[in-house]
């Protein structure tokens, strides 16, 4: 079949008997796809653990058990190993294996600092731009966190509060911004589930300046807004050196899946 490019030029294009024989993509290409289909929903598995408390600061990640559990190769194992490492939540010690990130209340405070900065700057830049969509998922995880203090459900709050502030660095339009931040949340996110699961009168607080910086954002108030992000970032920092919020350091003796 001959049709004209978009230059103006004849071209020869195979007809539907010809491109039906068409040689199948290369099993070495196909693994190689597979491979990181797998490496993928490893991290995302591991991450979802570690996130949920699953697998806790210190804990050993064996990379055969892992697989086994995983019902996987290690090769994949061993890739998610690598992007969870880059994204902060894992260390990989040499001759002595890859553990979940441990921070320390020292560099919990210098990540807080510059989180804190982050919150004001996305909080400025969604207030100029945020869509009356952007504003009713804010207000929908809001709810979420209203109907978990409700039930006192830890959990469910946690996962509405990261998906809350997640959404608010999505809608600041900043790729690399959302990236850093992100980072910053894993690192963060042992010590913050720790505060939240105190519960009390920490969660009905935290929902009150959820709400608040929600306010400022529709009323397109971006100086209002970054503050209080700002002051909601500190204020956290503060709550997690009140009393018990600290957690203690995990012994180096538990592996994965036990």
């Amino acid at each position: 079949m001959t049709i004209y490019n978009a230059f103006g030029k004849l071209v020869n294009m195979p007809s539907s008997r010809s491109a039906s024989r068409a040689a199948p993509p290369s099993t070495s290409a196909i693994a190689l796809l597979r491979t990181h289909s797998l490496a993928t929903l490893a991290q995302r598995e591991l991450e979802r653990r570690i996130l949920n408390g699953e697998l806790g600061s210190g804990t050993k990640l064996n990379e055969a058990e892992v697989a086994a559990q995983l019902g996987i190769s290690r090769g994949p194992v061993r890739e998610a190993f690598r992007a969870l490492e880059e994204s902060g939540l894992v260390t990989v010690e040499k001759n002595r294996g890859v553990f979940v990130r441990q921070v320390s209340v020292e560099e919990a405070d210098d990540i807080y600092d510059v989180r804190a900065s982050l919150d004001e700057t996305i909080g400025r830049r969604v207030a100029e731009r945020a869509t009356p969509a952007q504003l009713e998922a804010l207000r929908a995880s809001i709810a979420a966190m209203e109907r978990a203090v409700a039930t006192g459900d830890t959990r469910d709050y946690y996962a509405a509060n990261i998906g809350f502030h997640d959404s608010l660095a999505q809608f600041a339009a900043n790729a690399k911004l959302l990236e850093i931040y992100r980072k910053l949340v894993n690192e963060l996110s042992l010590y913050r589930r720790k505060t939240i699961e105190r519960g009390g009168a920490i969660l009905p607080t935290s929902v009150r300046e959820h709400r608040k910086i929600v306010d400022a954002i529709a009323a397109r108030d971006p100086a209002l807004a970054g503050r209080l992000l700002y002051e909601h970032a500190m204020a956290s920092r503060a709550r997690m050196h009140d009393g018990e919020d600290l957690p203690q350091p995990a012994k180096r003796v538990a592996r994965a899946g036990k």
